[in-house]
């Protein structure tokens, strides 16, 4: 080797050396530089190991408890586990049972599941996380709670668009949807939440919530659906809802038998859009008319009352299985004329025959009407009147009677939402006096009430106009009808027993 190159190496030999002795590293530190990986728990460090695959299987080997509680097959490390890989001259390798340990003492495994975010639509209403094993379970869960409301028929026919059209009678749901937004994602999911692995028990917490009891009767002779219902506060279509096994209110009871006779209180909302064609009664009133030719102790039925039938064609929402107040495009055939019932009297009035004394019933509001919600039970408590709508906002509402304005309330806005508690939760409202220990009230009305406290009015008598104050989810009227003062001394009573 010329001198020059024997030079140049010794110089190139002991740079080297000392940039290895500076960084305290070595040639044969190079050589034996490894892969492993820094495991980190909630960003705490728990060591490094060689094998991440060997730790994994640990934790499915000792978390057989788990897996066979939710029939997986892998058990994953908590939500907060971290593990980097890096490369590395520290021989401080830490033991996979050791830090399987570690994890163990500070937090919850996972598997694999999906996470459900159930977002409401209503203000300062804290958004629902649920957590199921697969979607499956989720998306049959909902399918039973829409077939809990919907016939499980139309609700087929809906989704595969193949709705019969309407010929006659009948009605087809335009579009169907939940009110909130409900999301769904793959996540591994702590075992210490409450995972559903099954759809029965998720049904059930989306059709009655939180209530951890399940109120249970046992049939016993005599009883009918109805019967049940209403003792338990219920209407019919609650009942059917928590009992699917049976198929209508005339289904047969065995005695004996238990059923669920809790209240339906639905997590989700479930809103249709039905347009349907039906017939619906009208009912008749009742006229008295006065014979001067008939002495006065004559009284006789001299004309029959017959019910009017209109065929009404209209659009209606339906919210968890019931319909809402008010009804939107109403369209109607005269299918059968009302003919009032007129009973004639012996006697005379200054003005001959007369008819219409104000001392029978007079319906309240314009024809045709729908009835869209009866005097009964409904979401656990007692709807103690007729809403009735149809007839469109601003149409007329009369005096059912003669008699004497004993209240009204005039300050709400016709911005009715339910639970509104303006007028007590009725609106604007009129409460009449009549001669013979009755009371009507008119409820959900528009700001210009015509009448006053005080005020003397006829049956027939415009006293205002229909709306949707108070708590109200659309124009109609609460017409209610009491023998005593309402909700104080009064005891409500069927406005259908006065046109019977």
């Amino acid at each position: 080797m010329k001198k020059i190159d024997i030079i140049k190496t010794v110089l190139i030999t002991s740079i080297v050396g000392v940039i290895l002795l500076i960084v305290g590293l070595t040639s044969r530190d190079f050589e034996y530089a490894k892969k492993v990986y820094q495991v980190y728990l909630n960003g705490t460090k728990l060591g490094i190991i060689e094998n991440k695959e060997e730790l994994y299987a640990l934790i499915n080997e000792e978390q057989k408890e788990i897996k066979d509680t939710y029939h997986v097959q892998n058990v994953y490390p908590p939500n907060g586990f971290v593990i980097k890989e890096l490369n590395t001259y520290d021989a401080n390798i830490t033991k996979a049972k050791n830090i399987y340990d570690a994890i163990k003492d500070k937090d919850d495994f996972t598997v694999e599941g999906y996470t459900v975010r159930i977002k409401f639509d209503e203000e300062n209403k804290e958004d629902l996380i649920l957590y199921v094993l697969s979607e499956d379970v989720f998306k049959n869960a909902l399918i039973n709670v829409i077939t809990a409301f919907v016939d499980k028929e139309d609700f087929y026919n809906y989704i595969h668009d193949t709705q019969a059209p309407i010929e006659e009678l009948g009605q087809i749901i335009e579009e169907m949807y939940f009110r909130e937004t409900i999301t769904i994602k793959p996540a591994h999911i702590s075992v210490k939440e409450k995972i559903y692995t099954d759809e029965i028990e998720l049904t059930q917490y989306l059709l009655f919530g939180n209530g951890d009891k399940k109120e249970k009767y046992t049939v016993k002779k005599g009883d009918t659906i109805e019967s049940i219902a209403t003792a338990n506060s219920l209407n019919t279509q609650e009942f059917l809802i928590a009992n699917p096994q049976f198929k209508g209110e005339n289904s047969i009871l065995t005695i004996g038998d238990k059923v669920d006779v809790t209240l339906v209180n639905p997590v989700v909302t479930l809103v249709q859009n039905v347009h349907s064609v039906s017939d619906e009664e009208q009912v008749y009133e009742k006229e008295e008319k006065y014979d001067p030719t008939k002495p006065y102790s004559f009284e006789q039925v001299t004309q029959n009352g017959i019910t009017g039938i209109e065929r009404i064609t209209k659009d209606v929402e339906i919210v968890n299985g019931e319909q809402s107040q008010g009804v939107g495009k109403i369209t109607s055939v005269t299918i059968r004329e009302v003919q009032n019932e007129i009973v004639t009297k012996g006697g005379s009035r200054p003005s001959g025959s007369y008819v219409d004394t104000g001392g029978s019933w007079g319906w309240p509001t314009n024809r045709p009407y729908v009835i869209t919600s009866g005097y009964g039970f409904r979401d656990g408590s007692f709807h103690n009147a007729l809403d009735i709508s149809g007839t469109g906002i601003g149409s007329p509402i009369y005096a059912a009677r003669d008699g004497v304005v004993m209240e009204t309330e005039k300050s709400c806005e016709n911005i009715g939402y339910y639970r509104n508690q303006c007028g007590g939760t009725y609106g604007n409202h009129v409460i009449i006096e009549h001669n013979n220990g009755y009371y009507t009230m008119y409820a959900h009305m528009l700001q210009n009430v015509e009448v006053n406290e005080g005020d003397t009015v006829r049956r027939g008598q415009i006293i205002g106009y229909m709306g949707s104050s108070g708590s109200s989810t659309g124009a109609h009227l609460h017409f209610g009808v009491s023998t005593g003062y309402p909700n104080k001394s009064g005891d409500w009573l069927n406005p259908w027993s006065l046109f019977n």
